[in-house]
């Protein structure tokens, strides 16, 4: 029984792998419910996990699971511990924390990128996840961890996809990757910093200063006091012929 139920698993892992991407280390987001149930069937998730999907795994989980099971009280007070040991993604919900099903669709979003699984004991969370293409989902039953089958949706968009109507998210990257390597693929365009020119000096500024001329007109005063020295300096006799000439 066992064998089989890894060989359904490993159909299963092949198909998401295939057509979209999934690959190791497979990164399970846990919920609390989904940790309940392994606690009850004291299923030790380290260790069976990894064991039943072949590969390596990263149990993940959000704020937003962890905030439920504290809110929920002691009854689930193992869960939490068992959560608590997850690695934490973060979620879009940092300040306002929702119910932790809503959380999980938010990381999954649309096309699932980051290839997350989901495992989970709520229907109601099981039945939104398989309406969206390419999410693999993980529940317990019996004791018993078990993958399920690809859901109808994501079977009729694969069919899509090889049908030539759709084109996946792994097909894109995969093209994008190969445009790539070849060197088809454009890269953005970075905008280039205007360098600012080296400005030189003022030409203004070059010009020599031009030196003062002095003076050499005599001023007022000066010239003043140079007819007072003459006048002292004129001989006597020109001043009585001066005198005499006057009288």
């Amino acid at each position: 029984m066992k064998i089989t139920r890894q060989k359904h698993a490993k159909k299963h892992l092949g198909f998401f792998r295939n057509n979209f991407g999934v690959r190791e280390p497979y990164q399970l987001l846990l919920d609390g419910t989904f940790c309940q149930a392994a606690l009850r069937g004291r299923i030790q998730l380290r260790e069976q996990l990894p064991r039943y999907l072949q590969a390596e795994t990263q149990l993940c989980t959000t704020r937003c699971v962890l905030k439920e099971l504290e809110t929920l009280g002691k009854e689930l007070y193992g869960a939490k511990l068992i959560a608590q040991k997850c690695q934490v993604r973060h979620c879009p919900h940092f300040k306002n924390a929702v119910s932790g099903s809503e959380c999980l669709l938010s990381m999954v979003g649309e096309g699932n990128p980051h290839h997350y699984f989901v495992a989970t004991q709520d229907q109601n969370l099981s039945v939104k996840v398989k309406k969206r293409p390419g999410i693999p989902l993980l529940f317990i039953i019996q004791n018993t961890i078990v993958l399920d089958k690809p859901s109808p949706k994501t079977i009729a968009f694969v069919k899509a996809v090889e049908a030539g109507q759709l084109v996946s998210r792994h097909e894109k990257q995969s093209i994008q990757q190969l445009k790539e390597e070849q060197g088809l693929a454009k890269k953005p365009e970075q905008r280039r910093r205007k360098r600012k020119k080296v400005s030189g000096p003022n030409p203004l500024s070059c010009l020599k200063k031009k030196k003062k001329t002095p003076d050499t007109r005599p001023s007022s005063a000066s010239h003043k006091k140079r007819q007072r020295i003459r006048n002292r300096n004129t001989p006597k006799n020109v001043l009585l012929e001066k005198q005499n000439a006057a009288g």
